[in-house]
């Protein structure tokens, strides 16, 4: 055995060990909360799906055609779906983000558990800020020139490629910054455990003193 070996076998036996007297229920309440956690998540995925099938449905039902039978959407209408359609992804993204992101901020900022909070409710308010601004500054109360809808006040292939480009932009925003956050973070964990520390140390050399 290596010197390595030999260590963690001595220390394994003979540090002490002690069940601890509320495992089982630790256990089951961890077990309940993955349920719950599993229940919620098939349930927003099932109301994602009535829903997305229920305007899909109001859509079509509400478009009306021309004499040859193609649909003659009117531009407001998909426009609206966007707007809609990046609602629902703030509201469903934010979420998703902050479930996977606490356990990283819980170690980054273990020195700090109040700052990590503080941190996250930021970063939260933010998000929204961004998705808010995001979609204000894009949404259109009327078609532009260049869509070709001015006469026909129907969808038209610039203005689905528009449409595009806000899902695909906002996609594209969230993600960078979200990539920047994830490197950023440690440095700011760092900083504000070293500031705890060299904040503390004249306390405690009074103290010894």
């Amino acid at each position: 055995m290596t010197d390595l070996e030999d260590r963690l076998s001595h220390a394994l036996r003979d540090a002490p060990t002690t069940p601890s007297a509320d495992l089982f229920e630790r256990v089951v309440d961890g077990i309940d909360a993955d349920r719950r956690r599993r229940r919620t998540l098939a349930g927003v995925a099932l109301g994602t799906v009535v829903l997305t099938a229920a305007v899909t449905t109001a859509v079509l039902a509400l478009t009306p055609r021309h004499p040859d039978g193609d649909l003659a959407m009117p531009w407001w209408i998909l426009e609206v779906a966007t707007t809609l359609a990046l609602l629902a992804l703030a509201v469903w993204l934010g979420p998703f983000i902050k479930r996977f992101g606490r356990a990283y901020a819980a170690d980054v900022f273990h020195d700090n558990p109040m700052t990590g909070k503080s941190y996250i409710v930021l970063t939260d308010i933010v998000y929204y800020l961004i998705f808010a601004a995001y979609i204000l500054f894009s949404v259109q109360v009327a078609p532009p020139p260049d869509w070709g809808s001015q006469v026909t006040r129907t969808v038209t292939a610039p203005q689905v490629t528009y449409e595009l480009e806000r899902i695909g932009g906002i996609l594209l925003v969230i993600g960078i910054l979200h990539g920047v956050n994830i490197v950023l973070m440690p440095v700011l964990g760092r900083l504000f455990s070293l500031n705890r520390s060299l904040s503390g140390s004249p306390r405690r050399e009074l103290h010894d003193g």
